[in-house]
């Protein structure tokens, strides 16, 4: 019965498998009312849920919907997860680099909210990219490609949409283990052998500290092991944007750079990192994984050729220093503000994004700067170009000098 387990949970006692997968089933079929499911995530918020309950409850979550297989296709089956950042464009070039030393790569992927972009916003500006791929078109495409980039059905883990809008009306958000359930519960019903995570930490990502960072990290590798799938984790910077550009089709051109042996050094360099894999450089700098990207594309229904489509109307303003010196910041969250600003980004998950916006950075932190010299390009239609310019001027500071940053703070699993 629901109220045994709301009474065990708000005493602090710990659920059982069953307790655990009865409530998630309850949440679906509607024998769990949303005052019982909040509450329920109230008390697992003040009292926590252990490591043997966030793998139950991830399980459950996964098993409760439907699951992803690949039956006469040879994996390793891998994926990769990132918490979000600003110009983190990662998952377009990582997939058909996977797919290019060997692995099969089935990315279920989400879109952005508020500051952080989201990787299905980011190929949606390819103008008829599809990410609504049926089961037997993603069995092709990671047949044939061997990878695919697609959006999640209403089937994959279906409690977690109920559940993760009652975190926001709760706010019980920054709950740990609802976060770690959250996350594995979509990349265990892929049908994974491995899943790598990038973990931000920084102002531009949902942690802000590095311990904050490595707890959440942490918790992750563990859970996502005891259910089953190899998982690593690795903690890297998110205080400035990664890559130049940050925008939906800013993003997919850098991708396509990076993927022609080119791109900004430091998307090629975590890239590699997260790829794990002894020829994942060579690879990436022969340009090979550019064509697995392109037939990727073409899997779902996308045009590169008309990318310039999604570019129509946008004009670009100079962001330029005030002073000489050396840039000193760079800050993520005033660039991912001033993108969202202009329209790159959503505050709620029906608003619309304009795919052509956004912002591209031209310094790091580091890097020497004369009187007058653009720091960054402001791509827009007009839309809050006020708010926009002010958001992306704030986000540089000159100083006479300054620390370059780490990009990779640490490993974990």
């Amino acid at each position: 019965m629901i109220d045994d387990i709301l009474r065990a949970k708000r005493a602090g006692e710990r659920l059982d498998d069953a307790a655990i997968h009865q409530f998630v089933a309850g949440v679906l079929d509607g024998s769990v009312s949303r005052p019982q499911a909040a509450a329920w995530l109230a008390f697992a918020f003040v009292r926590g849920l252990d490591d043997a309950e966030s793998i139950a409850l991830t399980r459950a979550m996964t098993d409760t919907g439907d699951k992803l297989s690949w039956p006469g296709i040879d994996g390793p089956f891998i994926d990769k997860h990132s918490t979000g950042g600003v110009g983190d464009k990662v998952s377009l070039v990582l997939a058909p680099l996977w797919a290019e030393l060997g692995m099969k790569v089935p990315m279920i992927s989400g879109r952005g909210l508020g500051h952080t972009g989201g990787t299905l916003d980011k190929l949606e500006a390819i103008p008829g990219y599809r990410t609504d791929l049926d089961g037997e078109a993603l069995r092709g495409a990671l047949r044939d490609v061997g990878c695919f980039i697609n959006g999640q059905t209403a089937t994959l883990a279906p409690a977690d949409r109920i559940l993760y809008a009652l975190r926001n009306e709760t706010q019980t958000v920054e709950c740990i283990p609802l976060i770690v359930a959250s996350i594995l519960s979509k990349k265990l019903a892929e049908g994974l052998d491995r899943l790598v995570l990038d973990v931000k930490v920084g102002t531009g990502a949902f942690m802000k500290t590095e311990a904050d960072a490595r707890q959440l990290a942490e918790a992750l590798v563990r859970v996502g092991n005891g259910a089953g799938v190899e998982t690593s984790a690795y903690l890297t910077d998110m205080q400035q944007p990664l890559g130049q550009a940050c925008g939906n089709a800013l993003e997919v051109r850098e991708s396509i750079a990076c993927l022609q042996g080119g791109g900004p050094e430091d998307l090629r360099a975590l890239t590699v990192t997260l790829a794990g894999h002894p020829d994942a450089a060579a690879v990436l700098a022969s340009g090979r994984a550019y064509e697995r990207f392109e037939r990727m594309v073409a899997a779902h229904g996308g045009r590169l050729g008309a990318l310039e489509a999604s570019e129509a109307g946008v004009q670009v303003e100079e962001i330029r220093a005030t002073r000489a010196g050396v840039l000193e910041r760079c800050d993520a969250w005033d660039i991912g503000r001033a993108a969202f600003v202009a329209g790159a980004g959503r505050l709620r998950a029906e608003d619309a994004v304009h795919p052509g916006v956004g912002v591209t950075v031209l310094r790091k932190v580091g890097d020497k700067v004369e009187l007058g010299q653009p720091l960054a390009y402001l791509h827009h239609v007009g839309r809050g170009l006020e708010h926009a310019r002010a958001q992306l001027a704030a986000a540089f500071v000159v100083a006479d000098t300054a620390t370059p940053r780490v990009m990779l703070r640490g490993v974990v699993g």
